[in-house]
Order: C-alpha cells, then sequence, then structure tokens
C-alpha cells in the first residue's frame, strides 16, 4: 500500500512538471506576495506627483488649440474647403523644419474636416494620414490607404504578394466607388522618395487620371525645402502643387505653447516662475523646435518627480537637457560609418593619451594602426580629413584650421563628446576583435604609444611642427 502511494504522489510531481496534471504547482512562499513586492510597486506607491495629466506634455498629443499656427491653419483650410462639396483642391506641399507643427497642423485640419463630414447630410470627403518614416515604400502607402478606406477585414489586401499593377488596379476601384474627394496626407515624404525614388507620386497622380467619380489630393509634409528638385519633371509638372512654409518659433511663441500645455498638465504652483521661459530660450536656440521644447519641459517634471522634489526649477531644466543632448548624441554616433567610427576611436585613443588637441597628422597616424590590427581598408589622410569635417558638423569633434605661417595649416582638432558615449565607442561591437588581439593590439589600446608627425598633406595644406 505504501510504494502504491509513493508510485501515486510521483506520478503528481511528474504530472505537475510536465503540464498533463490539472493540479497547480506548489508556489513557494518567498514568491507568495509577488504582488506586493515587486520592483515597480516601490515607485507606484510614491505620492509625489508633479504632472497632473502626462498625456499632454507628449508631442504626439494634438490640442484643441494651436498657438501662433492659425494662419497656417487657415491658408491650408480655405485650399482644402472644396472637398466637403466634392471637388478636388489643390495638392500641397507643406515645408518646414523638425517643431514647426507641420503635423500637428494636419492632424488639426484632419479632425475639423471629420467633424464637417459628419455635420454635412452626406459626407463627400476622407482623410487620409500616412507616415512615410514608418510607411516607405509605393506598395506599403497603397497598402496603407486601402487599410483606411476598406473596413472589412476579409476584403483588405494582403500587405504583401501583389503586384504594383494589381495594388493600384484595386485600389482605385475602391475609391471610385465611394465617389469621394480623398485627402491623403503624406508625412516625412522625402523619407520614402529618398529610399524608392517618386513612385509613389506617379502612382496617386496616375489615379486621378483614371478616377471619375472621385478624386486624390496629396498633402506632402517635408523638411527639405529643395524636396521637389528630386522629382522627375513630369511628376512635378503633375502635382503642381501650392507650398506652404512653416518657419521655426520664436522664444516668446514657444514660451505661449508650453504655457498653454502646462495649465492642463500641472496643478498651480507645481513650475518655478523661471521654467518655462528657460525651456522655451534653449529651445529656440535649437531652431525654434516646439518638440524639444516640450520634451525638456516633460522631462524636467520627469527628474523632479523622481528625485521627490515638491516642484519643477531651472536645474531640473538643465539636467534634463544634458540627458537629452546626450541621448541624441549617442543616436548621432551610432549611425556612423565603420571608417568614421575608427577615425572617431582614434581620436579618443590621442585624447586618453594625454592629447587635448591634435591634427590630422597625429589622427592619422593612430587611425592607420587601429585599422593594421583590425584588418581594415586604410582610407588616404585626404579622405580621412575629410571625415574629421564630418565628425565637426555633427557636433562630434572640433576641428579649426590653425595657421603656422611659412610651415603651412593643419586642423587643429578637439574631442567635444561626453566620457559615456566615449565608452560606448571603445565598447561597440565592431570593436571587439579589436580589443580581444595578441597583446600588441592590448597595448596599443590601453598605453601610451608613440604619435608620429605626418609630413603628408591633410586637406589643408601640409604642417610642419
Amino acid at each position: 500500500m505504501h510504494a502504491r502511494r509513493r508510485r501515486v504522489e510521483s506520478l503528481n510531481r511528474n504530472s505537475i512538471y510536465s503540464g498533463n496534471c490539472s493540479r497547480e504547482p506548489t508556489i513557494p512562499m518567498e514568491m507568495m506576495d509577488l504582488g506586493e513586492t515587486n520592483i515597480f510597486n516601490q515607485y507606484l506607491k510614491k505620492t509625489n506627483t508633479i504632472i497632473k495629466n502626462k498625456k499632454i506634455l507628449q508631442t504626439t498629443y494634438i490640442p484643441e488649440n494651436l498657438p501662433h499656427r492659425d494662419d497656417k491653419i487657415g491658408e491650408i483650410a480655405e485650399i482644402l474647403a472644396p472637398a466637403l462639396q466634392g471637388d478636388k483642391p489643390s495638392n500641397i506641399l507643406i515645408i518646414g523644419k523638425t517643431g514647426t507643427g507641420k503635423t500637428a497642423v494636419m492632424h488639426f485640419i484632419g479632425n475639423e474636416l471629420k467633424k464637417a463630414s459628419v455635420e454635412m447630410e452626406k459626407s463627400k470627403c476622407v482623410f487620409i494620414y500616412i507616415n512615410c518614416e514608418v510607411v516607405d515604400t509605393s506598395y506599403g502607402i497603397l497598402y496603407s490607404i486601402s487599410n483606411q478606406i476598406i473596413m472589412d477585414p476579409a476584403k483588405r489586401m494582403p500587405p504583401t504578394g501583389w503586384s504594383m499593377d494589381r495594388i493600384l488596379s484595386e485600389l482605385t476601384a475602391v475609391i471610385e466607388q465611394e465617389k469621394k474627394i480623398f485627402i491623403i496626407v503624406l508625412d516625412e515624404i522625402d523619407r520614402s522618395i529618398q529610399k524608392n525614388g517618386d513612385d509613389i507620386f506617379y502612382y496617386l497622380t496616375t489615379m486621378n487620371e483614371i478616377l471619375k467619380e472621385s478624386k486624390v489630393s496629396i498633402v506632402g509634409i517635408t523638411n527639405n525645402a529643395k524636396f521637389t528638385e528630386f522629382l522627375d519633371p513630369k511628376i512635378r509638372s503633375r502635382l503642381g502643387e501650392e507650398r506652404i512654409v512653416f518657419p521655426p518659433y520664436n522664444v516668446e511663441q514657444l514660451k505661449d505653447i508650453l504655457y498653454d500645455r502646462a495649465k492642463d498638465a500641472f496643478d498651480e504652483d507645481m513650475l518655478d516662475d523661471d521654467v518655462i521661459p528657460y525651456c522655451a530660450a534653449m529651445s529656440a536656440q535649437e531652431m525654434g523646435d516646439a518638440r524639444k521644447a516640450l520634451d525638456l519641459l516633460r522631462m524636467s517634471a520627469d527628474l523632479a518627480e523622481r528625485n521627490g522634489d515638491p516642484k519643477v526649477t531651472s536645474a531640473h531644466v538643465r539636467l534634463a537637457r544634458d540627458k537629452i543632448e546626450l541621448d541624441a548624441m549617442n543616436e548621432v554616433v551610432k549611425t556612423l560609418t565603420v571608417q568614421s567610427k575608427t577615425v572617431l576611436l582614434s581620436i579618443i585613443m590621442n585624447k586618453e593619451n594625454g592629447m587635448d588637441f591634435m591634427t590630422t597628422g597625429d589622427v592619422y597616424s593612430t587611425y592607420k594602426l587601429v585599422c593594421e590590427t583590425m584588418g581594415l581598408s586604410v582610407l588616404t589622410q585626404r579622405r580621412v580629413g575629410g571625415l574629421i569635417s564630418e565628425l565637426d558638423m555633427l557636433g562630434i569633434v572640433h576641428a579649426r584650421v590653425k595657421s603656422f605661417g611659412r610651415a603651412g595649416r593643419t586642423k587643429e582638432i578637439e574631442l567635444n563628446i561626453p566620457q559615456k558615449i566615449c565608452e560606448n565607442v571603445k565598447d561597440d561591437e565592431i570593436f571587439t576583435d579589436f580589443k580581444k588581439k595578441n597583446r600588441r593590439q592590448t597595448t596599443l589600446m590601453r598605453c601610451p604609444y608613440p604619435i608620429s608627425v605626418s609630413s603628408g598633406n591633410d586637406g589643408v595644406g601640409a604642417f610642419a611642427p
């Protein structure tokens, strides 16, 4: 009997672990209070809440009021108004730098068009928004347009597998059946054009030539003022767009935008008086970017909350600015080519060996040693000088041309990134093998080494010390 009982207990234990038994497994006592002791509770239970409504400080939030963009809203609305009566409006190209309100204005107008369509007895206008930074292929854009028209999932077009002719033909037929005017907004359209050419404009303008009962009007949004120069002349002629330019916000306008958001996002006395002017002033220096101003205010409040402080101060704004700049610089460095990263590593190594200022020749000497150790092709000194100029344009280094009279001229290079980013560069996976090489290479990475002086041309003239 005891043997039989032991067999049954053994069977139950095996069943529990194999998933074949309905009996629940025993939970260790130390895990019974998981809901009370998980790592997030200590943060969720914090009573220090500075931000009343975090959603309002998100750059994706579309407020009911868009300060200092009434003129642009009116200009675009006047062009698109005929669509509500079934007439095709002109195509529009909206141009402006990042954070000037282009996307927010078009979302605002889209909501107004939808409200106006509902108020009318019969809707004659359809608003469609596509972010070409997310969907950048011609097929993907046409597929996304169809998904916003065809509500029945069973009748939707496949995300892949059809030829362009077929998806264009099917979408044209669907649009024609609607007997409406379609306002199609292509945000960040230059991203798609750079990758796939101007095919999407060809397809959409060709569609208009086929449609009888419906029409398509295109609204392109871009940061590039010279965007249309990349288009085929025939496409430019077909578009015949009206251009609307969004200027950067000035410091007073940015203050108005932040005050407008802050009144709903914070309770009274949660912000020091100088917080919003400080955020606006710093963002105005960065090309009047409202997104950056909002990010700065939101992150400043987040830092104050996490620190348990009673309100947001200018000190939190300074900390937030440093964090945002660090994150942005990290992203820039990550996107560098292998050769540019190798040049940057050479500059970092020189800096760590006591060279606060260095010439192109100094960098090139170290660069050659790194390339030889990695088995990487060695570029010419002139080309490395060009890569240094690119790093200077990105703000990663300062490179100034310094004259030495008869001895010639050279670039004087100074590293301009925080130590944390320098460590990230050295830890980049492309340098993993470099750090694992034999003793000679390890010495090259960690110990001082002789820096030879170049007598060659660094792209701006010879240098003889």
